[in-house]
C-alpha cells in the first residue's frame, strides 16, 4: 500500500468523491471482504459489492487475497493507498495557471503555485510509481509567530533575498546532463481553530480575515498595509 496516491483521472476523482465508497477505502485501510464491510458500514451486501467494482475499476483499491469457504470464494480487498490527493489535473481547463499574475502578496497565486506543485508532484509520483523508482525532492515546513507586520514584511524580504542567492549559484543552465528542479516558497497565516459551537461570538468580535478573535486596538502598532486579504506575506 503506498503512503499517498495521486488522483489524475477524472472518473476516478469522481468514484472517490462519492460519501459511501470514501467510507469503503477508509475502512479499507486494513484489508476486508464485502460481508465484512457490510457488516461495519451497516450497508446491504449487494451495494458494497457494487461500490468495491467501481473503486477497483478506478485502482483505488485492490485484490489482496482470495479465502476459501467451503463451496465459496470470498475476495478480500484493502485500499492501494493510506491517503490520495486529487491532482489539479483533474480540472486541467480551470486549474489555477500561477503565470496568469504572479503577484509575491496574492494568496490566490501561492494558491495557484501550491495546485501545480500538487500536479508536478503527483505526476512524478505516478510515474516514479509504475517505474519502481524514487522521487528526488526536498521540503520544509516551519511555523514562525510575527509581533508585528513589518516583522513579517522583513522576514519575507530576507527569505526572497536568500532564495534568489542559492538559486543564482547553483544554477547552471548549460550544465550538460542537469535536471531542471523547480522551488516553491509559501508564506501564509494558520488558519484559526474553529470555535465551538456553543460560542456566541457576534461578527464584529471575530478577524474578517482568518476568523480568530480579533485583536484589541493596539495604538503604538503600525497597520497591516499590503495588498488587504490578497497579502500574502
Amino acid at each position: 500500500m503506498l503512503d499517498v496516491a495521486v488522483i489524475e483521472e477524472p472518473a476516478a476523482a469522481e468514484a472517490s468523491l462519492d460519501p459511501i465508497r470514501r467510507r469503503i477505502l477508509a475502512t479499507l485501510a486494513e484489508p476486508g471482504s464485502a460481508a465484512a464491510l457490510a457488516a461495519r458500514l451497516g450497508l446491504a451486501r449487494q451495494k458494497v459489492n457494487y461500490h468495491l467494482k467501481e473503486l477497483e475499476r478506478h485502482g483505488l483499491v485492490e485484490l489482496a487475497e482470495e479465502r476459501r469457504k467451503g463451496n465459496v470464494t470470498e475476495r478480500v480487498y484493502r485500499a492501494t493507498a493510506a491517503s490520495y490527493v486529487i491532482s489539479p489535473a483533474v480540472l486541467a481547463a480551470v486549474s489555477p495557471d500561477p503565470t496568469r499574475s504572479p503577484d509575491q502578496l496574492s494568496a490566490r497565486w501561492l494558491l495557484a503555485l501550491g495546485s501545480r506543485l500538487v500536479q508536478e508532484v503527483g505526476t512524478l509520483l505516478t510515474g516514479a510509481a509504475r517505474a519502481q523508482r524514487r522521487v528526488a525532492s526536498f521540503g520544509i515546513d516551519a511555523e514562525v509567530r510575527f509581533a508585528s507586520a513589518a516583522d513579517r514584511a522583513a522576514f519575507a524580504d530576507g527569505l526572497a533575498e536568500a532564495v534568489a542567492a542559492l538559486v543564482a549559484r547553483y544554477h547552471d543552465e548549460s550544465a550538460p546532463g542537469g535536471r531542471s528542479h523547480r522551488v516553491v516558497v509559501g508564506l501564509h497565516q494558520i488558519p484559526a481553530t474553529p470555535a465551538p459551537a456553543a460560542d456566541s461570538k457576534t461578527e464584529a468580535d471575530t478577524d474578517a480575515d482568518t476568523g480568530a478573535p480579533a485583536p484589541a486596538a493596539a495604538p503604538d502598532t503600525a497597520p497591516d498595509t499590503g495588498s488587504g486579504q490578497e497579502n500574502a506575506r
